[in-house]
Parts: structure tokens; C-alpha cells; sequence
């Protein structure tokens, strides 16, 4: 068995009691106290997560904006130095390789975040689309830590930490600074629906930079949090995590994301055909999001009928409960005929009706 890879903070999170699990090869936090606290202390007032494990990649030379326009569905045309751009990457067939970030430092010079558990993939396929073009691929995965401040606080935190004008900085933007004397990127993201920034910085400096953060925090009520809680807060946010919403045989379409699928734009993309006959046609199968009124999580995998004894449509790709409605949520892939009548699952011998949600399942600051 290969030994599992290790944050820059894999002693940090040890220190501070997390419990440590075997996450897409890595071993990491799934929870410090418990996840429903550390949830709710996001929504409340703000969590640090340690986000180490994905992956970065320099992109440069004369053609990355026409290149990176070919490789991701969204449209990197319309981007410009400090802007970040959110979208999936995919196959001939419309499936889905990855869902990424793109972000723009000049008009040769691009910087991706891609996924923890994909970067051996996502590089191999990255270089093949490059091949034959004016561009250079470099990993930086292992340059990098990564830390994320995300809740109703994290910007009073960071500001307390930093001369850079985070007020200045826009949702989907970023700039260069200093936090507590750590060189960064400061990225105005997130995944939690909530404000937030997520810090890029050299790796070995990873233990002092969280030890800094979770001290000016704690006033204002900030929590360490593990992937339980992350996972928790993206799924009420209603956003896609790879291999449940969004998957080889899941496009952007299917996973309605269409608002990322620029088909009109100059450079079309890889799939872009293939898309564009989903577009047209109608997909087979959709992802629906659900709550249940019911507290009895509904897990990953479990078979989706048409109505109580029905015959089977889909399948459940996400499923938690939610600390802040205090009741089962989840997504489920459907075939498109059954996607809008009823749907249940069987939980132990009962059967339990979706109920279908347009998310986000709570309000939130950010969606």
C-alpha cells in the first residue's frame, strides 16, 4: 500500500486534534471538534481550512490565452490581470475531465487550481491539449500550501493581517500581498457560498502563516474545519464537487452548469461538438438537487425510483444533512423523462420522497 501524501500542516492539524483520514490519497482532516460545529461556525462567523492538497499549474508562453480558451468550456477571453475564472475542462464527449480555476497574472502568464485528487490526469491531459502549441505546462503542486478563510468574518480577519485593500478586491479577483508576513495570493473565492479568501503561499511557510490566522481569529469567533464541514457547506451551497456532480460521464450540461459552456465564444473547446448536440437535443439524464424533511441522511449511491415502487431512474450522487435545516439534503443523476415527477429513495424499508430544491438550500452571502 502506498504511504498517503502529507500537507505542509499534516503536524499542525495533529496538534490541534484533528482526526485524520485517508482523503484521494492524502491524509487529511476530516474534523477537529465535530463537523456540525465546525459548520455552523463558518455560517456564524468563519472556519480555517487547510486546502493544500490541490493543485496548481503555471501556464505561459504566446499562446496560454488561446490555448487555455480551447481547453476549459468557460470563456478565458473575458478575463484580465487579477481576475479568476471558474470552469470545467472536458472531454471529446462532453464529459467531464475536471472543474478548475483559471487565474490571469498577464496576457502570457496564467495560473490554474485544479483538483486534489486529479492532478497526475488533469496534467497528462492539460500537456496533450498543448502539444504543438506556444505554451509551457509546469506543476507547482508541491511549491504551494493553501488556506482557506471562508464565513461572514474572514475578511475583518485577514484584513487585521494584511496591507492589501481587501475591499478593493471583488468576488473572483485576486492580487498579491503580504499576510502576516507571508508572501500570498489572495483569492477572493471559496467554496462554502460564504465570503471568504484562500492563500497561496510557499509551502514551508504554511505552519506559521495557520498558526497567525487561527490566533487573530479566535476573537472573532474563528474555528479550525476539516473536509466533513467543507463538504457540508458546498453541498447547501448547492455547488458540484468532482466524481458526484460533475464526472467523466457527467458534462457541465447534465450537471446544469450551462452557464459555464460558452459555445458561441472564438476558440471553441475540446467537446465543444459534443455539447452542442446535448445543447440542442436535450441531455438524457439531469442532476437535481433534494431535501427530504427527514433527518436519515440519504447516501451516495443509493438507487432513485419514480414515485413509491417505481421503477429506478437514477441514482444519488450527494447526500448529507444539513446543520442549518436539520434535515437530509442531497443531489441525485436522474433520467431527464423522470427528473421534474416524483422521486424516492428507500432508507431501511421506508420510503422517503425528494423533495426538489433550486440551490442554494440556505441563504447565504455569496452563491
Amino acid at each position: 500500500m502506498n504511504a498517503l501524501q502529507r500537507t505542509p500542516l499534516r503536524d499542525f492539524h495533529a496538534a490541534h486534534g484533528a482526526r485524520l483520514v485517508d482523503f484521494a490519497g492524502w491524509e487529511m482532516p476530516v474534523q477537529y471538534r465535530s463537523i456540525l460545529e465546525e459548520h455552523k461556525a463558518v455560517r456564524r462567523a468563519a472556519g480555517l481550512f487547510d486546502v493544500s492538497h490541490m493543485g496548481e499549474v503555471d501556464v505561459r508562453g504566446a499562446q496560454a490565452a488561446e490555448f487555455l480558451d480551447h481547453l476549459v468550456t468557460n470563456d478565458v477571453s473575458k478575463l484580465y490581470p487579477g481576475r479568476v475564472l471558474y470552469s470545467p475542462m472536458c472531454q471529446e464527449d462532453g464529459g467531464t475531465v475536471d472543474d478548475l480555476l483559471v487565474y490571469m497574472r498577464g496576457a502570457e502568464d496564467y495560473f490554474l487550481c485544479i483538483n486534489a485528487g486529479n492532478i497526475a490526469k488533469d496534467l497528462a491531459w492539460i500537456r496533450a491539449q498543448a502539444e504543438r502549441l506556444d505554451v509551457t505546462i509546469t506543476d507547482r503542486s508541491a511549491d504551494y500550501a493553501l488556506l482557506a478563510v471562508q464565513g461572514p468574518r474572514a475578511a475583518e480577519i485577514v484584513q487585521g493581517l494584511t496591507g492589501a485593500k481587501l475591499g478593493l478586491l471583488a468576488n473572483y479577483h485576486f492580487c498579491e500581498g503580504t499576510v502576516a508576513g507571508t508572501h500570498c495570493i489572495i483569492s477572493r473565492t471559496g467554496y462554502t457560498g460564504e465570503d471568504g479568501f484562500e492563500l497561496y503561499h510557499a509551502a514551508a511557510e504554511a505552519p506559521a502563516l495557520a498558526e497567525a490566522l487561527l490566533a487573530a481569529g479566535a476573537p472573532h469567533g474563528l474555528e479550525l474545519a476539516g473536509l466533513g464541514a467543507r463538504d457540508s457547506l458546498r453541498l447547501e451551497a448547492g455547488y458540484p464537487l468532482y466524481g458526484h456532480e460533475l464526472a467523466a460521464d457527467i458534462s457541465p450540461l447534465t450537471a446544469g452548469l450551462g452557464w459555464t459552456v460558452k459555445l458561441g465564444k472564438a476558440r471553441p473547446c475540446v467537446g465543444h461538438a459534443a455539447l452542442s448536440r446535448e445543447k440542442t437535443e436535450g441531455a438524457a439524464r439531469a442532476v437535481r438537487f433534494f431535501r427530504t424533511g427527514d433527518r436519515r441522511i440519504v447516501r451516495a449511491d443509493t438507487a432513485v425510483n419514480a414515485g413509491e415502487g417505481g421503477p429506478v431512474v437514477g441514482r444519488v450522487l450527494s447526500g448529507t444533512l444539513s446543520p442549518v435545516l436539520n434535515e437530509a439534503i442531497g443531489s441525485v443523476l436522474v433520467e431527464t423523462s423522470a427528473a421534474d415527477g416524483p422521486l424516492t429513495v428507500d432508507i431501511r424499508g421506508t420510503a422517503i420522497a425528494l423533495q426538489r430544491v433550486k440551490p442554494p438550500f440556505v441563504p447565504l452571502r455569496r452563491t
